[in-house]
């Protein structure tokens, strides 16, 4: 829940105040990657559909999470390190991105990322925001 409130204020403040963009256009554009460009025009059952998407997909991050840092002893013996779950957090959090940027959204979308600006953006934004929330809210569970 932490990820999903955390990714969704970061992305929500981001597309109004630097993108001059709505939350609603947000939301309704997470919610066209499946249900193709009519999702602009779906009010507020397409925000809710977007909405629900970013739910399923910052659980089922965190939990790819845990399912792969639980038998790994090397990633434990990190997580319980210092500065640990920062640093798993660091690469985690762009990890999430660069596969559902490059991967999952291009297949269900049916064409290539635009990566520009905003892409970078997300990328780096990855980190704090869905990184740290995982690594941080799971990571030292894990780790005992």
């Amino acid at each position: 829940m932490l990820t999903a409130l955390t990714d969704g204020l970061f992305s929500s403040v981001l597309n109004v105040a630097a993108y001059h963009s709505t939350v609603s256009r947000l939301w309704q554009g997470v919610a066209s990657v499946v249900l193709g460009a009519d999702a602009f025009a779906g009010g507020t059952r397409t925000v809710l559909i977007g909405l629900a998407m970013h739910l399923a997909v910052a659980f089922t991050w965190s939990a790819v999470f845990l399912f792969l840092v639980r038998p790994v002893p090397r990633v434990r013996r990190i997580l319980s390190s210092p500065y640990g779950v920062i640093g798993v957090a660091a690469l985690y959090g762009p990890l999430v991105w660069l596969v559902m940027s490059l991967v999952v959204i291009p297949a269900l979308v049916h064409r290539p990322p635009a990566i520009g600006f905003r892409w970078w953006v997300q990328l780096v934004g990855h980190f704090p925001f869905v990184g740290l929330p995982i690594v941080a809210g799971s990571g030292r569970d894990a780790a005992r």
